[in-house]
């Protein structure tokens, strides 16, 4: 395994859905900064502006930019995350899914909704990883993770977050959104460094925090794929879309689109 992880890291990340990663990019903070400031200033199409008018603060995110901001690229194909990510999910392959920013200026009071990323997705397998890393010292505006709920048998509804509308308002094949909080249910947050990460499975209930300190938020965070990882069709357009990919129900990921970065 990758000498920033240990067999005690794998096993947590099996078992509770996720982990701590210590300095995963600790190498690319200052080139991912970088990138997030051209990112903020030439916008992809994905790009969101996540307030009400009426809501103070900004929180902007973005995705699918890896082939357009070299900073990502090289943060994607020469750190270490697609080799850890293949411990973390005991996979022999690591394959780019996509990269997104996710930024809160101070006093953005406004919390990332709770979903799960699998559902917005056209992706099904256990073997998933996403890594959620601040470029910025996290105290209070921190991603928060509800333990062990990648096992939860139904998936959780998505929804828009601006709009707060249903994803698939005709489908019921999801649970509701829970209230964690209320429900009593095992969350895990952290204090992080910039260039630590925090690890997850696409099926993990999160969230994060309002950003109510003076500092910026900024998080780059990379969706990594693993040995069985297939193509799934769901009640509607997905998000990330990826229009023309021209992929069928259990196929692999075309890696023309999607490219292969670790095999063991």
């Amino acid at each position: 395994m990758h000498p920033l992880i240990t067999q005690d890291h794998i096993d947590t990340y099996q078992r509770d859905g996720v982990v701590l990663v210590k300095g995963l990019f600790a190498d690319w903070v200052d080139a991912l900064r970088d990138g997030v400031a051209t990112n903020m200033a030439e916008p992809g199409p994905y790009a969101a502006e996540n307030l009400h008018d009426d809501e103070a603060g900004r929180f902007f995110d973005d995705y699918c930019n890896w082939n357009r901001i070299a900073q990502f690229e090289d943060a994607a194909s020469r750190s270490p995350a697609a080799e850890v990510a293949a411990d973390l999910m005991g996979s022999q392959t690591c394959q780019l899914f996509h990269d997104h920013v996710l930024v809160k200026e101070p006093g953005t009071s406004k919390p990332t909704p709770w979903h799960q990323d699998s559902p917005y997705y056209f992706v099904e397998g256990d073997q998933t990883v996403s890594f959620w890393s601040p470029l910025d010292p996290v105290r209070e505006a921190s991603l928060r993770c509800v333990k062990g709920s990648h096992m939860w048998p139904r998936a959780v509804l998505p929804t828009r977050w601006l709009s707060e509308t249903d994803f698939y308002p005709d489908s019921h094949d999801f649970m509701p959104v829970p209230d964690p909080d209320v429900e009593g249910m095992e969350i895990v947050e952290y204090e992080m460094e910039p260039g630590d990460a925090v690890a997850f499975h696409y099926r993990i209930l999160h969230g994060a925090r309002g950003n109510e300190a003076t500092a910026r938020r900024r998080a780059f965070s990379l969706r990594l794929l693993g040995d069985d990882a297939r193509y799934a069709e769901r009640p509607g357009p997905t998000s990330p879309p990826f229009p023309g990919h021209g992929m069928v129900p259990g196929q692999k990921l075309r890696d023309d689109w999607f490219p292969m970065l670790f095999t063991r």
